[in-house]
């Protein structure tokens, strides 16, 4: 058998240490701070010494699993405009069996009859749906988050941790990912929260706009509370498709 190159060890390095972490933010949502690594490893399917290897302690994995998620947390704010300002009503589809799938509270019911007036009144109420589903830059980048948190657990993990001041962690490491995060998600969102309510605010306010500080503070405050409105949904499945409904809930 010929060796593996330096290029092809690196590779499988890097693509198990994206394995374990990826099994530790599933872990992790169920069990919290209870997460050991012989959980990661049955989750990752792997053994406890090829986990151990890569990680002796569940601190070490946690903390990289979080710096992982920061390298990659602003990209819900790098949606294209056009689709922040307009989000398309997703139509559940029907499963191999032919049932239509339960869904929120802007899924599409399925006709009882057939023929042309039907279908006409359908297409009627589908344009009707997708016109309220229609969601301003801010909501639009909340759903986006929301739907990026069913897909990918150490992103909801990493705004979880954020909203605690990452209070788990030994107070030179939250530190350094405090200031990262304030960085790469919380000052982009603030200038998003900006730009899409500058014009309400203002009327509102009689010109006043809030100054600064406050909104950082302000998004730090919405993103925890989406953190709050998504444990449940996201516990049982049903992020993606509530996504709209907790943003709307929350009057983003």
């Amino acid at each position: 058998m010929t060796p593996r190159t330096k290029e092809q060890n690196e590779e499988i390095r890097l693509r198990r240490l994206a394995q374990i972490r990826k099994a530790a933010a599933d872990v992790f949502l169920n069990k919290g701070p209870l997460l050991e690594i012989r959980d990661v490893a049955a989750q990752a399917g792997l053994g406890y010494g090829t986990v151990y290897h890569y990680y002796s302690n569940k601190g070490d994995l946690l903390y990289d699993l979080l710096w992982d998620a920061v390298e990659r947390a602003g990209g819900w704010l790098e949606v294209p405009l056009e689709a922040r300002l307009k989000v398309p009503l997703e139509v559940p589809r029907a499963s191999a069996s032919g049932e239509a799938p339960a869904g929120g509270h802007f899924a599409l019911a399925a006709a009882a009859d057939t023929g042309n007036s039907v279908a006409a009144d359908s297409r009627s109420g589908s344009r009707k749906t997708a016109a309220a589903a229609e969601l301003g830059p801010v909501a639009a980048a909340g759903v986006r988050l929301l739907q990026l948190w069913a897909e990918d657990h150490a992103l909801y993990l990493l705004h979880k941790q954020a909203s605690e001041d990452f209070a788990s962690l030994p107070e030179a490491r939250s530190a350094l990912l405090s200031a990262a995060f304030r960085r790469e998600v919380l000052a982009p969102f603030a200038a998003l929260l900006e730009t899409g309510r500058t014009a309400d605010g203002a009327a509102a306010s009689g010109g006043k706009v809030a100054e600064p500080p406050y909104r950082l503070q302000h998004a730090e405050m919405l993103l925890a509370a989406l953190v709050g409105c998504a444990s449940l949904s996201l516990r049982r499945g049903k992020l993606h498709e509530e996504a709209r409904d907790i943003a709307l809930f929350l009057k983003l």
